[in-house]
């Protein structure tokens, strides 16, 4: 059995977009059409909690568009809500798909957290009006004598608590599947959580590769140390941590040690580290520095330099305009590689989520085969 199932991952591992296109694009619309049967039929059993969340969506809109006392405070409370509500969600989509998430960090928090850093150098202020501030930073007219990292990282410390809250929220799917899938004996259906369970044993065939010695290493150190172990992995840039839902869900860790811990780890912990490198990195001296060393590189040193000293210029010159006026905008061939890299990664996470999906229905398949020729 296990031979006939290694047989059928390595099989799966071969539907991708660019090799079986049309057989992916079949698979990947089953799949789609699975899941929005098996999601209708939960909304079908929970028809209470379905009226409850239409009627308070109905009343929140009416308030929104009704004119009154309340206008105001429910308009400037709304706009809270919606910014954090984005960058919970963006949060989501990069823990999403155990590994193959969308890098949000890298594509917009990261960014977002440089642009105020070179901001508040550049005005020596993190007080940007608002409007138009987040969507456009303009420097204030009043300026501080100093700037230090803890001011910038209070500035941006809701945006990164809310990123680093949606990535813990996305590790709550595998954990509550591992952990209903532990409760009732009863095979999810799913890759990953096969490969784990296998993992979960004393140890799988022999493997005693680098990465599998790894995931028993956190596998041991969430068994043994718990709240703690599960901070301890949260806490430090962990691509392994994918497999802790998975683990916390199969050893039955009671939700809130597990979600607890990976909310304190991922969202506080995590992300003050991650937020103290953009700022350092990104600070006025080490941006100057780093652009004079692109012009020590032998040949192309100098025709590197430029296009980064220019962006930088005109950067500046950005936040210094007066709100109403025009600014001429003229597009560097950085800007255009970076909105192009931009592109290419949300299309290489549309594509794997693809590829995923019909794999996931192609091992539905394979499995029913398989019970067939065991039950003969």
């Amino acid at each position: 059995m296990q031979e006939l199932k290694q047989k059928d991952r390595e099989e799966r591992s071969k539907l991708v977009i660019w090799k079986q296109p049309i057989t992916t694009l079949q698979y990947f619309t089953l799949e789609c059409i699975s899941k929005l049967h098996k999601a209708s039929i939960k909304l079908r059993e929970k028809k209470l909690t379905v009226a409850v969340f239409t009627i308070l969506s109905i009343l929140t809109y009416l308030l929104c568009v009704t004119q009154g006392p309340h206008s105001e405070y429910f308009s400037s409370w709304s706009k809270v809500i919606a910014w954090c509500g984005y960058w919970v969600g963006l949060g989501i989509l990069s823990s999403v798909g155990l590994g193959t998430g969308l890098h949000t960090f890298l594509l917009y928090l990261g960014p977002h957290i440089a642009a105020v850093t070179l901001a508040a150098f550049e005005c020596m202020s993190v007080n940007f009006p608002q409007p138009p501030y987040p969507d456009q930073i303009i420097c204030p007219e009043e300026t501080e004598p100093t700037m230090s990292i803890w001011t910038i990282i209070s500035k941006v410390r809701l945006e990164a608590f809310m990123w680093g809250a949606g990535t813990a929220i996305g590790e709550l799917p595998p954990y509550f599947m591992a952990r209903a899938a532990t409760l009732s004996g009863i095979d999810p259906d799913d890759e990953d959580y096969e490969e784990a369970a296998e993992m979960f044993e004393d140890h799988p065939d022999g493997d005693n590769s680098i990465s599998t010695r790894a995931k028993l290493a956190m596998k041991k150190l969430v068994q043994r140390v718990g709240f703690f172990g599960i901070l301890l992995c949260a806490s430090i840039p962990n691509p392994l941590f994918d497999l802790a839902g998975i683990t916390c869900g199969h050893f039955l860790v009671p939700f809130w040690t597990f979600f607890g811990a990976t909310l304190i780890g991922k969202a506080v912990i995590k992300m003050h580290i991650q937020q103290i490198f953009v700022v350092m990195t990104f600070s006025k001296h080490h941006v100057e520095m780093l652009v004079d060393w692109i012009g020590y590189l032998p040949v192309i040193g100098t025709s590197m330099q430029l296009p980064f000293k220019d962006f930088l210029k005109k950067q500046k010159e950005n936040l210094h305009h007066k709100p109403g006026t025009h600014i001429a905008t003229s597009e560097s061939w950085l800007q255009w590689f970076f909105e192009k890299l931009i592109i290419a990664m949300v299309l290489y996470f549309v594509v794997s989520i693809v590829n995923s999906m019909a794999q996931s229905y192609m091992g539905k398949k394979q499995k029913e085969a398989r019970e067939k020729k065991t039950s003969k």
